[in-house]
């Protein structure tokens, strides 16, 4: 099923990953804002094809494009014992903050909020190496 919505003219070209943040106050009176909305919150998404259709937005300086997207797996750093694929787990935000640290984006990724229910797509490494001492395993989220 191919997932359409609008991403800003600044933004809109084949390849272009992004969060969808979920639907703004200004957008309530927007033509366009189911388009727009039926995207999950908190989730990757890539461009995969830019449309000819352009709108005007409150928000996008330029405008709007229709666009055609993929969901993406949230990459993500997570405890080795629950590094297992297949597995269903709950996201749980590290108490780590060391904003310097090499891992720090991997291990509280944009996309996956505390609370969140996912699936371990794919287990993408061995363990990483953590400057405190955690055992972290790099996966994908879906």
């Amino acid at each position: 099923m191919v997932l359409v919505t609008v991403v800003g003219e600044q933004q809109c070209r084949k390849g272009f990953e992004f969060v969808f943040g979920g639907p703004l106050g200004d957008c309530r009176d927007c033509k366009v804002k189911n388009v727009c909305f039926h995207l999950e919150p908190n989730r990757w998404y890539r461009v995969t094809e830019v449309r000819d259709v352009h709108h005007e937005c409150k928000i996008h300086e330029g405008g709007v494009r229709v666009v055609e997207v993929e969901k993406l797996p949230t990459k993500a750093a997570i405890p080795t014992r629950s590094a297992i694929e297949g597995t269903m787990l709950t996201f749980e935000e590290t108490d780590c903050d060391r904003i310097g640290c090499p891992n720090f984006r991997i291990c509280r990724p944009y996309g996956a909020l505390d609370g969140m229910r996912f699936r371990v797509a794919a287990v993408k490494s061995d363990e990483l190496e953590c400057p405190i001492g955690r055992s972290l395993k790099v996966v994908l989220l879906d």
